[in-house]
């Protein structure tokens, strides 16, 4: 496995590729998407334990997503199942994910703490779906303070873990060196990266544009509101399919690594 280095352009690319192969199979990665979300939120639910057991989790229900996203991009039909890939891998493989899962709870955990200290957890209950946003709040200086601190920890944090999941799994990469080897391969593709970011945000602008005009049109502004909570689910269910083709387009992946795994179908 070697780190690659893609021009600009492809950041582009990988949205078009996200967004293609979700067409291929809408009902089954809406539907893993939708399980993915819901796991996530049951998972938060449980009191002290939640957030730290659902973010240790997301490495690997991240890695089911692509590991769906790629049978959609061969044609083929993405089961539950899939979904839970890392869990019907054998224990080697299920104890690196859970180690992986469970750096980033921690560092997840320290950012979200960090910020925590700053304003005395304004933005944390906002982030953590705790509290609703209000004008006063948004503009407390502190507020912003403590945004601004956990986005500048949660950057590098999810730079490191961008990759990480396929790495461990795909390429028996260690949780450390593969958080080494994403985070390399993301700054040595740092304008595909940065063009990836701006296309998926220009792509949820013009959504939320074409939904706002659909309803004045109509005269129903009201169904707006109705229809833009799905419509970002859907794109989010996108992003996510995207995320397979940033992988595989940062490496020079051996020939057996891109074999379907029969375990993992």
């Amino acid at each position: 496995m070697k780190l690659k280095l893609v021009p600009a352009r492809t950041g582009a690319s990988w949205v078009k590729l996200g967004i293609r192969t979700f067409f291929k199979q809408p009902l089954a990665l809406a539907g893993l998407f939708f399980i993915f979300m819901a796991v996530m939120s049951l998972a938060t639910m449980l009191p002290i334990v939640g957030l730290p057991l659902a973010m240790t989790l997301l490495p690997a229900a991240t890695l089911g997503l692509m590991a769906a996203t790629r049978e959609a991009e061969q044609g083929k039909f993405p089961m539950p199942l899939i979904l839970f890939t890392t869990l019907r891998a054998g224990p080697a493989k299920l104890r690196a994910m859970l180690t992986l899962g469970a750096l980033y709870a921690g560092g997840f955990m320290l950012a979200m703490g960090a910020s925590y200290l700053v304003d005395g957890g304004g933005f944390a209950r906002l982030y953590l779906g705790g509290s609703a946003p209000t004008a006063e709040l948004l503009q407390a200086p502190d507020f912003q303070n403590a945004m601004w601190v956990f986005m500048g920890l949660h950057l590098p944090l999810s730079l490191m873990f961008w990759h990480a999941p396929a790495l461990v799994f795909w390429q028996d990469l260690p949780p450390l060196k593969s958080m080494f080897f994403s985070i390399v391969a993301c700054f040595r593709n740092f304008w595909a990266f940065t063009v990836f970011g701006l296309a998926w945000m220009a792509t949820i602008v013009v959504a939320v544009l074409v939904i706002g005009v659909l309803g004045n049109v109509m005269g129903n502004p009201g169904l707006s509101s109705v229809l833009l909570f799905p419509a970002l689910m859907l794109l989010a269910s996108m992003f996510f399919t995207s995320l397979y083709f940033t992988y595989r387009d940062s490496f020079e992946l051996e020939a057996a690594a891109e074999t379907i795994d029969p375990a993992a179908s």
